[in-house]
């Protein structure tokens, strides 16, 4: 088999001729193991599109994560300054915001006079206002001013002809790159959405004092997703990930999610799969408790499960009662089993997901989270290789 096909055996519950791997790596990973700087891994397309295809061949994984949209070609013009403090980066933007990028982490945004970047005021804010939405936010996975991006003046987000043709460029190099891979694309949630726009602190606030208002934006959030979802859809991924990294226990209850995550997020399930597409959701720490909840929804496969003491979930249980319901990818602790662990526990840690997960197929081998930064590659391309010796059918 090659990797497509051994990815796409497992998330269809068939068998395939060994556990696929395949580990999304942190943007800081890509930071410290290259020699570009930061900002052109972050804001160019081509450049980020070959350090995926560039770390999946050192690592031999069966497929790639595009996780950063595509950017205009023409990005760099709507600089006006560059400069380097130590070892972080400044992009100085017309608008007057700053990204600065630390040597191994995301980047992050803020004003020229060094203060937040405003978020909207939750008790002004218009949930039926498109253009409301419409301010230097979290759109596509990166801060801007949306004319720097290349959408339409004051554009409708719930239109897939709105979104600027960029946006599928890196997922285009990387297919023009690579044969015989898995290649997947990455969404929000409307939930990661909500909680981006209005910033954590607020939203979570939000949901207490006016749900009602929170799902009707959560609602409009929805729409957006699904156009996004077509834009990249058209494109033909093997799989599309939908990032709600904060629908776990550790941010909200059962209640909460039941009712401003699950209900949103599969409408974005159902509207993959109108595509005939594989999802699945990505979401960190403890979800242990609301696996059922999930359950409940169309998505095709659990991505993260991350363990004790970073979670809740126990392979061995998970695979027990939903093992024929999804097909999972991770539940390797990327610090704990990976960065800091002794050889021997790493090597034991991995051998047992891979001999757990693979009974009855449906599992892929990954790290729960995204791969640590200063994860070393050694240890990286030793995941392969015990798969290809412990994980045969």
């Amino acid at each position: 088999m090659n990797s497509k096909e051994r990815m796409l055996a497992s998330m269809n519950h068939e068998i395939p001729d060994r556990v696929p791997v395949m580990c999304q790596l942190s943007l800081g990973h890509y930071f410290l193991n290259s020699e570009i700087q930061p900002s052109r891994i972050w804001f160019d397309s081509e450049i980020f599109a070959r350090n995926l295809v560039e770390r999946q061949q050192e690592y031999g994984f069966d497929g790639i994560l595009v996780n950063i949209p595509g950017r205009p070609a023409d990005w760099q013009q709507n600089i006006i300054k560059e400069e380097f403090i130590g070892n972080r980066e400044l992009l100085y933007w017309k608008g007057d915001l700053i990204t600065e990028f630390p040597p191994d982490d995301n980047p992050v945004i803020r004003c020229i006079d060094n203060t937040k970047v405003p978020r909207p005021d939750f008790s002004m804010f218009d949930p039926e206002d498109i253009n409301s939405y419409l301010v230097p936010g979290y759109i596509w996975g990166v801060w801007h001013m949306p004319y720097l991006w290349g959408f339409m003046d004051k554009p409708d987000l719930r239109k897939p002809v709105h979104y600027p043709a960029c946006i599928n460029r890196t997922f285009e190099i990387v297919k023009s790159m690579t044969e015989d891979l898995s290649i997947h694309v990455e969404v929000y949630s409307p939930f990661t959405h909500f909680m981006e726009l209005f910033g954590y602190e607020q939203a979570l606030i939000s949901l207490v004092v006016d749900p009602v208002k929170c799902q009707k934006i959560l609602a409009m959030l929805t729409k957006f997703v699904g156009a996004q979802t077509e834009v990249f859809a058209k494109t033909g991924p093997d799989a599309i990930l939908v990032s709600s990294a904060f629908a776990g226990a550790g941010f909200i209850d059962r209640d909460m999610y039941k009712n401003f995550v699950q209900p949103y997020e599969n409408e974005v399930f159902l509207k993959i799969s109108s595509f005939e597409l594989k999802s699945y959701v990505h979401t960190c720490g403890a979800i242990g408790d609301r696996l059922d909840l999930m359950a409940q929804t169309e998505v095709n496969g659990i991505d993260t499960l991350d363990p004790p003491p970073l979670g809740t979930v126990e392979l061995d249980r998970a695979k027990e009662k939903y093992g024929k319901r999804f097909f999972f990818k991770g539940n390797l602790d990327s610090v704990n089993d990976i960065l800091f662990a002794s050889d021997e526990h790493f090597e034991k840690a991995v051998i047992k997901r891979i001999r757990t997960g693979m009974k009855g197929s449906g599992y892929i081998l990954s790290t729960a989270c995204s791969v640590a930064p200063a994860v070393k590659p050694g240890r990286l391309k030793k995941l392969v290789n015990y798969a290809e010796t412990y994980g045969t059918y």
